[in-house]
């Protein structure tokens, strides 16, 4: 068989490939969106107050800072789709758990667990890294099919929002919720089926005294923001948890540099390449995970009222959500277009240049529906290329041994970065309100702008960085570094 007919065979087997994971990914959208318009019928179900839905967020974004590492290292040493089909099993029967209990513990246990989808988009974008291995425009190929997961991802998050919605004014909350049950379970199916395992797994010794330690620093710090937002910044049980989470990193990182094999190369955090990766993940998160909150509350309140705000209904605000969610897929699928004219460090650029312009926007532009809606449009196409971008970019220049790790941090330290936001701007809503704001449950106009301000500075900040990024990185031709002292990257197109 000549060189041409292989490469189309295995490039067909790939794209059947992606198509199983695509199902996968818009099965992990189903779970982001189907849950939210139930939330208050699932707190009278369980018997709680609304404001203790706040723990399912919470449980289920600490569990996801905990066992992505685990599982992208677990990927690298023993194959992606062994671990995919244990975190997939691992999700169903979380979910399933959940249409047939009333107790608000074992529903926050079983919520937390069926967080382990988290894992699903670093692990593909691993396996089809590995499998595209030998094929020419490999990091194209990458990008691609990144960017249809995440299309198929969005897409899915639409599906889940509006079906979900419609769910449950019309059957038993039971039923509902077994629903997106049943579609976890067909994942695993489709994986164990449809996707060939990534070719020789590096195998290897597990780190668990590395997972201790990351798993204690992320525990304390993130615990240490939870409690920061729920009990006011001159807490200062939570400043010390935070502190203590902070602290911990420094042994966790001289035990990891001491390991021939660890769970995590902290010396990627040094590469010319890697390091602006990780640094705009981190930055991402501020935007794409502590910001929609409150942007949903901005379009909710009653600009009548307080000054401030559109006043839109549910609908109206869903809609706003929606158009997002649109650009976002529209975002991910220009991206390889996109890096393939102008290349992918330029493009990552542009993309994170697009979110800090999109929120900048809402400064001067932000009394209409109409003016939202454009801001969101163009926070969603830079948002949309990031999210399919920044693994992509991770596992092409990550070493060999480390493509599921690296891939996986991108999402971990977004994570990190999102509940530094969240946290920063709960509190920031809650400061300098006066008038009917002052009265009421609205947060002030000035926390608002806070929001706006700080998300399109790290997003600009984060295109900065990555104009530090060696020219010829994530491509076919770079280098990949994580320790600079002894190796180097190309600096020429």
């Amino acid at each position: 068989m000549s060189d041409s007919i292989r490469t189309r065979v295995t490039l067909g087997t790939l794209a059947g490939v992606v198509g199983f994971l695509a199902f996968v990914e818009f099965t992990s959208g189903i779970l982001q969106g189907y849950y939210t318009p139930m939330l208050t019928d699932i707190a009278r179900h369980l018997g709680i107050h609304d404001a203790d839905v706040n723990w399912l967020e919470g449980s289920q974004l600490m569990l996801s800072a905990l066992v992505v590492p685990a599982f992208a290292k677990l990927g690298d040493m023993v194959g992606h789709k062994r671990m995919l089909l244990v975190s997939t099993a691992l999700t169903a029967a979380a979910s399933l758990v959940l249409p047939f209990t009333d107790s608000f513990a074992v529903f926050l246990i079983a919520w937390a667990l069926q967080g382990f989808y988290v894992v699903w988009l670093p692990l593909e974008i691993a396996l089809i890294w590995s499998r595209s291995r030998g094929m020419p425009g490999r990091s194209v190929i990458t990008a691609r099919a990144a960017g249809l997961l995440v299309a198929a991802l969005e897409a899915g998050a639409i599906t889940g929002a509006l079906a979900g919605g419609a769910l449950i004014d019309a059957l038993p909350l039971q039923v509902v919720l077994l629903i997106p049950a049943l579609a976890v379970v067909a994942c695993f199916f489709v994986i164990w089926l449809g996707v060939d395992e990534s070719p020789d797994p590096v195998g290897g010794r597990f780190d668990t005294v590395g997972l201790v330690l990351i798993s204690l620093a992320l525990i304390a710090f993130t615990g240490g923001l939870s409690f920061l937002r729920l009990n006011g910044v001159a807490d200062p049980l939570s400043w010390g948890l935070v502190a203590l989470g902070l602290v911990l990193v420094v042994p966790f990182a001289r035990w990891e540099l001491r390991q021939s094999d660890p769970l995590i190369d902290v010396r990627m955090f040094r590469s010319p390449a890697l390091g602006p990766v990780f640094l705009t993940a981190g930055l991402f998160g501020v935007s794409v995970l502590g910001a929609q909150a409150p942007l949903s509350t901005f379009a909710r309140t009653d600009p009548a009222v307080y000054g401030y705000g559109l006043g839109t209904a549910g609908f109206a605000t869903s809609l706003i959500i929606g158009v997002y969610l649109v650009a976002m897929i529209a975002g991910a699928l220009l991206f390889p277009l996109v890096a393939r004219l102008a290349t992918p460090r330029r493009t990552l650029m542009g993309a994170s240049t697009l979110v800090g312009i999109g929120f900048l926007l809402f400064l001067p532009f932000h009394d209409t529906y109409a003016q939202v809606i454009t801001n969101m449009v163009v926070v969603g196409l830079g948002s949309g290329a990031l999210v399919a971008a920044l693994p992509a970019a991770a596992a092409s220049a990550a070493p060999a041994t480390q493509t599921g790790v690296a891939t996986g941090l991108t999402n971990s330290v977004k994570t990190v970065g999102g509940a530094i936001a969240s946290c920063v701007f709960g509190i920031a809503l809650l400061q300098g309100a006066t008038g009917a704001a002052a009265e009421g449950t609205a947060g002030s106009f000035a926390g608002y702008v806070t929001v706006w301000v700080v998300c399109g500075a790290t997003a600009l900040v984060a295109a900065v960085a990555l104009a530090f990024v060696p020219r010829q990185a994530f491509t076919d031709r770079a280098v990949a570094v994580t320790a600079p002292a002894t190796e180097s990257m190309p600096a020429s197109d």
